[in-house]
């Protein structure tokens, strides 16, 4: 009985999937952070036109070199600051 429970606690524990995004850098004027602006096509609900919807998320960046314009992905995290729950995974 106490082997089974030992090698329970010893295999590691699967977390589930975290969320990825592609978007642009839209502001590096904070230390290690970074906006991302990120933006989803969507088919409106009623009329069927194509439109885009955007969100800006606060991501930290570790190196600080990242620019304004350039393409990131990004993953969700752990609570970083207030703000910040996503982090720059590479740029794109």
């Amino acid at each position: 009985m106490s082997l089974d429970k030992a090698e329970s606690q010893s295999a590691p524990v699967e977390r589930g999937r975290r969320k990825e995004s592609v978007g642009v850098v839209v502001s590096n004027k904070m230390d290690k952070t970074v906006t991302v602006k990120v933006t989803r096509k969507m088919r409106h609900e009623k009329y069927g036109k194509v439109i885009e919807r955007s969100k800006k998320y606060y991501a930290h960046d570790d190196s600080n070199a990242l620019q304004v314009g350039q393409k990131v992905r990004i993953m969700e995290t752990r609570p970083l600051s207030k703000l910040k729950r996503w982090r720059v995974v590479e740029v794109v």
